[in-house]
């Protein structure tokens, strides 16, 4: 039975920066594959169905995903647009799921707002589809708070990542949720944390 991980960058990037953490997958003994998509030009709905696209490519018998940050939103929209019948897991990493404060203090800045967050604006503000807990998910969320919400000056809940606040990370029927000491950009250079990921693709659970 052929497995196929899938890794789904946040905004302001590519599929590139999910390399590393592929890396330690594939050292894992995954096979995976980068989903990339234009996070500020098209809205997370749109880039869902690409996702649908990509996926229904793909050679294998069971698909993980592995999202990150506004990654995790884009799922959300594929899930529900999609009934996809290969069975997989999921692991969201710094998934604002409920909204991103620092996406509303960028809003206030009309300029700023669209040249920053674009067609994702609305779903960074907080509109976004209910997790079906149809498959089992991991939320990893970080508490190192470096990152662009420091830099910026806004306003974030603590405990968080520098981008994202452990609240906002927070769902319904999620099978684990685990706070892990690194930043929104940091968790994805770790391998102890795509140790974290490979023990719940592998068991469904992290100890």
């Amino acid at each position: 039975m052929r497995e196929i991980v899938v890794c789904i960058h946040g905004i302001w990037m590519k599929g590139w920066l999910m390399k590393p953490l592929a890396g330690y997958m594939t050292d894992f003994g995954h096979e995976c594959r980068r989903f990339s998509y234009p996070s500020l030009r098209s809205s997370p709905q749109r880039n869902a169905r690409r996702l649908g696209m990509f996926t229904d490519r793909l050679d294998a018998d069971v698909i993980h995903f592995v999202a990150h940050s506004l990654g995790a939103i884009v799922l959300l929209h594929y899930f529900q647009i999609f009934d996809s019948p290969r069975p997989g897991r999921v692991v969201m990493l710094g998934p604002p799921l409920k909204g991103s404060g620092v996406a509303h203090f960028i809003s206030r800045n009309v300029v700023l707002k669209h040249l920053t967050l674009g067609a994702s604006s609305s779903s960074l503000l907080g509109n976004v589809p209910a997790w079906r807990g149809t498959r089992p998910l991991a939320v990893l969320a970080g508490t190192r708070g470096l990152g662009i919400g420091q830099m910026l000056g806004a306003p974030l809940e603590r405990p968080n990542d520098g981008a994202v606040a452990v609240s906002e990370t927070r769902v319904k029927s999620c099978t684990v949720h685990k706070l892990i000491p690194y930043s929104h950009t940091g968790m994805l250079l770790a391998k102890p944390v795509a140790a974290m990921i490979d023990e719940f693709l592998r068991t469904g659970n992290i100890t």
